[in-house]
């Protein structure tokens, strides 16, 4: 049930969602207060969540931030958390999101000897089958690719990120309790999150962060402060997602 309706949930926390119910109130409303109220609304979400310097700065406070890979002890096991790709039925094949990189930085730490084994966990995180059984689909890349077979665990159960946590904790613990040193390999923005479900669920794990949005310098193009991005409306919503997700997860007890 709460799988649903944080789906539900996503389109009220969407500030594209916002605009598009401030411009309906503009056009349709019969009083003038309220039509006015409602253009100066949507001027103001139209230039401050397109704008990617303020996207940037707020995003700013809530990454974890990256470090380099030379910096990283060896761990026993990177787990790397599922939301990279979408798989496409016409081809059947794998197709790569940003958050791609969590695996791309996962095959360069274990081919630089910091993690000997590769947890992949997640299965979807649809509320219905659209072909996506990732875990599974991206071992056999990853075997293609030449890593050896009994160096890829994956967990397919999991649909959000509290289910990562237990059905990975479960994983390990009945199939592989020697492991006890683990690297969490997730998005910056997505890490506090994660972090805290997998602690919560008594595993201590080291957090690497991959894809962030911004890094230590703060080195902007003029470009950033003055036009807007239609993209970081987009952005906006994954952050208010992790925001509104953490929130949610403190108060049901996933953290």
């Amino acid at each position: 049930m709460f799988f649903l309706l944080s789906k539900i949930a996503y389109f009220f926390i969407a500030p594209f969602s916002w605009l598009l119910l401030t411009i309906a109130v503009w056009v349709f409303h019969k009083k003038t207060t309220w039509r006015r109220r409602a253009k100066w609304a949507t001027v103001v979400i139209l230039l401050f969540f397109s704008n990617t310097f303020i996207f940037k700065e707020f995003i700013r406070i809530w990454e974890v931030p990256a470090v380099s890979i030379k910096g990283v002890s060896k761990h026993e096991v990177g787990i790397v958390l599922g939301g990279m790709f979408e798989y496409d039925n016409d081809t059947e094949r794998l197709s790569i999101r940003r958050g791609g990189d969590r695996i791309w930085q996962a095959i360069n730490l274990y081919n630089a000897d910091k993690i000997e084994k590769i947890l992949i966990s997640g299965n979807h995180g649809y509320i219905t089958d659209r072909g996506l059984h990732e875990s599974k689909q991206l071992k056999e890349v990853l075997v293609k690719w030449g890593i050896p077979r009994q160096d890829i665990i994956i967990e397919t159960e999991s649909k959000n990120t509290y289910q990562n946590a237990k059905e990975t904790a479960a994983l390990l613990e009945k199939s592989y309790p020697h492991f006890s040193s683990f690297l969490l390999i997730t998005s910056a923005k997505h890490m506090r999150r994660a972090k805290a479900c997998f602690v919560n669920q008594g595993l201590k794990v080291t957090p690497f962060s991959t894809d962030p949005y911004v890094g230590g310098n703060r080195s902007y193009r003029w470009d950033e402060f003055i036009i807007p991005d239609v993209d970081n409306f987009s952005n906006w919503f994954d952050l208010n997602k992790e925001v509104v997700g953490y929130v949610a997860y403190a108060i049901l007890g996933y953290l």
